[in-house]
């Protein structure tokens, strides 16, 4: 049975995996990435990597997800918001420590490769997916293909811009109102803290008193508890994806939108909003395109990278 190893690198954390062919998980780790300078980070995917290797020594290839820009003819990372990665040649850096052969893409895509393959979009012609984390990443399925652009960086949904004078994006991003910028993990925790300043008798006030990180978990479980300030404040970056979806459904008219990531924990408090802006918003029939929650979890991106790698290796060889 052949298997590959697949990695995901996010703004926070990396998981890493062995995927076999017939595609189930056969290992994984996590690692932190928060907070890592370049030569750490890449000391750590080794690590992991090494260590995903010892459980699986007949592994062929290794798969990456990367948020970042990618250029793939090069094998290069471009350019990443939320890691210290900046034309950063990953491919050939991986390959040549670990001797096997490597393959990248974007985080996000190698997710919605997962999804499409294994989880909520199996079966679908065209699909979109947001990844909601630290940031927030997009990957495009048209024609039953991810879809890359004429260089392989295309699909940053996450920087669709939904309000011309909104804050200026996170990270090494230029742009100003980007839906990363006010509706990803980061801005769910910046709201919630805003709100537990305005609201001291609240559940995130009371945590602000305490001197409680607020951050996007710690908002999401509070609106789960049905604490009222919190589920508006999920509510209102709820909203604000549902202008996103609603732009999305118009360009591509997918068979549905798939939303993954951590901080789309809070399920239907965040996404019912979100759909109800799509509907009022996206052009008829696009308005009524299915919004679903993914499938595979937190695991989306580690079991895409290595389903990528399989995919890549077969096609090589």
């Amino acid at each position: 049975m052949t298997a590959a190893i697949g990695a995901d690198l996010g703004g926070t954390k990396m998981a890493i995996g062995v995927i076999d062919s017939a595609r189930g998980v056969l290992h994984s780790a996590r690692a932190r990435t928060h907070g890592l300078e370049l030569d750490e980070l890449l000391d750590s995917l080794e690590r992991e990597l090494r260590a995903a290797l010892e459980q699986c020594p007949d592994a062929k290839a290794i798969g990456l997800g990367i948020p970042s820009t990618i250029d793939r003819e090069r094998g290069y990372a471009i350019s990443s918001v939320n890691l210290p990665i900046i034309d950063v040649p990953i491919r050939d850096l991986i390959g040549e420590r670990l001797g096997l052969p490597t393959f990248i893409d974007n985080d996000a895509n190698v997710a919605a490769l997962a999804e499409h393959r294994l989880g909520a979009a199996r079966d679908t012609e065209n699909a979109v997916m947001l990844t909601l984390g630290t940031g927030i990443g997009g990957g495009l399925i048209l024609g039953r293909q991810i879809y890359r652009g004429k260089n392989g960086a295309g699909a940053e949904l996450g920087h669709i811009v939904i309000d011309y004078n909104g804050p200026r994006c996170q990270g090494n991003c230029p742009n100003y109102g980007c839906v990363e910028a006010l509706a990803s993990g980061t801005a769910l925790g910046r709201e919630g803290r805003l709100a537990a300043e305005e609201h001291p008798d609240s559940a995130l006030g009371r945590m602000h008193a305490e001197g409680t990180e607020i951050d996007g978990k710690a908002v999401t479980e509070a609106a789960l508890a049905g604490d009222a300030i919190a589920v508006g404040v999920v509510e209102t970056i709820g909203k604000r994806l549902g202008v996103a979806f609603a732009s999305l459904a118009n360009i591509f008219g997918p068979d549905m939108i798939v939303i993954g990531g951590g901080a789309s924990a809070a399920g239907d408090l965040l996404l019912d909003p979100a759909r109800a802006v799509l509907r009022e918003r996206a052009l008829p029939p696009m308005n009524e395109t299915p919004v679903v929650m993914a499938e595979l979890g937190p695991d989306a991106g580690m079991i895409g990278a290595g389903l990528m790698a399989l995919e890549e290796a077969e096609g090589a060889a």
